[in-house]
């Protein structure tokens, strides 16, 4: 892990700590959140301690008293590491391993750890380290046990006054040092990965290829939904945040055509900044679709909070004004019968019920799917004379012909389903000829 590249921690061991506050975390949801995060990390949970405390401690955040307790659970469950439900500040952090003798992690660390443990692929291994990096920079306090002052020799090359003996640089500022240069490195791969994907974007709306999106609260069942989609083999499990690397597949529709699919990380509540950061270039997928698929678990007792925890990312990406079809999975566990699409006062779908792992409602789905992106299109016959071959390809690349008809006097007709913002387009190429 890159914190441990750059602070001496104690080790720590499989069976955790958790300690929760209820003023932060006020519904007995969030305890069960923590716990599925903490099972995801691969730890088992020995003991959980109740914060009650209102207004934090500058120094444990939870006060002496609490600490002394915590301290006395971790020793008697014999816990490796300890789990706070919220984010630490680094000298607190620091005091608390300090007084227990033992690693502790905030929310996010948590949630960095399993991001670490789930990434397969090149970029998403990067995006990890990155938000890693970004967070390991906050961790860099003085007064951690490794972080004494390297002595210096004399002259300005040491950085002391000209003639006099000094202080060289600490470890604190060589930490620093190398966390910059790794930060920076990281950056520029990722750049060029965003480039890459921005290139491939390009590629799709030249020829005209809606992107569809998969967005969700973790554990929802994307993934799953995505594999019965597109027939692919996304790893999807019933855990936080199976899925970090982005996947796309063609699939086709009976009214649209071609659309490409894409499967993206899964949210959770107050996702951490680094981590959105971190993960621009794949969430820029969602961002840039024509559609977002925002797949919701229909069973789950917090099915609205999660709702709102997801559309609050989008907006954070600037996706909150593209079009969405709530999709409710595993509706199969309500025993609700199959299809139910609801739509709104124009009659356009806003909500569809399906079970992606038993297949129910999937083809009313992509029913909607197929109304929803069909409605900025528009249906019109082009005809052109033997000499227009170069209006002809132009039509071919849009990707809109649905039949070309050749009479014997050599004229053209060609049956087009085009989007209403390339009819223009098409309009001024046919006046030019």
């Amino acid at each position: 892990m890159v914190d441990k590249l750059f602070i001496e921690r104690p080790k720590a061991g499989l069976r955790a700590l958790l300690v929760f506050s209820s003023k932060v975390n006020s519904c007995l949801a969030t305890l069960v959140e923590l716990e599925e995060l903490v099972g995801s990390a691969g730890l088992e949970t020995v003991a959980i301690v109740i914060n009650p405390r209102k207004i934090p401690h500058p120094k444990s955040l939870v006060g002496s008293g609490k600490l002394q307790e915590i301290c006395d659970q971790a020793s008697q469950f014999d816990a490796g590491i300890i789990v706070f439900s919220e984010d630490l500040s680094p000298s607190q952090e620091k005091n608390i391993e300090q007084a227990a003798h033992r690693r502790v992690l905030g929310r996010t660390g948590l949630i960095l750890e399993i991001f670490a443990q789930r990434a397969r692929t090149h970029e998403g291994k990067l995006q990890v380290e990155l938000a890693q990096l970004q967070h390991a920079a906050s961790r860099l306090v003085r007064g951690w046990t490794h972080l004494d002052r390297q002595r210096g020799g004399s002259g300005k090359s040491q950085g002391a006054s000209a003639g006099l003996s000094g202080d060289g640089e600490t470890q604190l500022e060589a930490d620093q040092r190398q966390l910059r240069a790794r930060t920076k490195k990281v950056k520029q791969k990722l750049a060029k990965v965003q480039r890459q994907r921005k290139q491939n974007r390009k590629a799709r709306q030249r020829s005209e290829t809606a992107t569809v999106a998969l967005a969700g609260y973790t554990n929802s069942g994307k993934s799953t939904l995505f594999n019965t989609l597109s027939h692919a083999d996304v790893h999807a499990a019933d855990q936080l945040f199976a899925t970090l690397d982005p996947t796309l597949r063609q699939i086709s529709l009976p009214l649209t055509g071609k659309m490409i699919l894409s499967d993206t990380v899964g949210f959770i509540r107050a996702l951490p900044h680094t981590l959105i950061e971190a993960f621009k270039a794949t969430l820029e997928e969602v961002s840039h679709s024509a559609l977002i698929l925002h797949v919701v678990d229909a069973a789950a007792a917090e099915k609205q909070e999660r709702i709102t925890e997801v559309n609050k990312v989008l907006k954070e990406i600037g996706a909150d004004q593209i079009p969405q079809l709530l999709v409710l999975n595993k509706s199969d566990l309500l025993e609700m019968e199959m299809p139910v699409i609801r739509r709104d006062s124009a009659g356009t779908p806003i909500s569809v019920s399906v079970s992606a792992l038993v297949g129910q409602g999937l083809d009313a789905m992509l029913n909607c799917i197929d109304e929803l992106l069909a409605g900025e299109l528009v249906q019109t016959v082009v005809t052109l004379n033997p000499e227009q071959g170069m209006i002809r390809a132009k039509c071919f690349k849009m990707g809109s012909v649905i039949r070309e008809v050749t009479h014997d006097t050599g004229v053209i007709e060609l049956h087009m389903r085009i989007e209403k913002r390339n009819l223009s387009i098409l309009n001024s190429a046919l006046m030019q000829r």
